[in-house]
C-alpha cells in the first residue's frame, strides 16, 4: 500500500491520521501494515 501513501500525500492527505470507522472499528486508507511515501517516485 506504498503507492496509496504516496498518493495520498501528493493530494496532501496524511495517510497516518486519514482513517474511517468500520464496524466500530478505525480502519486506514493504506492498511494496518506500515506504510512510507516513496519519495525516489516524487523527485
Amino acid at each position: 500500500m506504498t503507492l496509496h501513501a504516496t498518493v495520498l500525500h501528493l493530494l496532501g492527505i496524511d495517510h497516518q491520521q486519514f482513517t474511517y470507522r468500520f464496524q466500530g472499528l478505525d480502519f486506514r486508507l493504506t492498511g494496518v501494515e506500515e506504510s512510507k511515501v516513496v519519495q525516489s517516485l516524487l523527485a
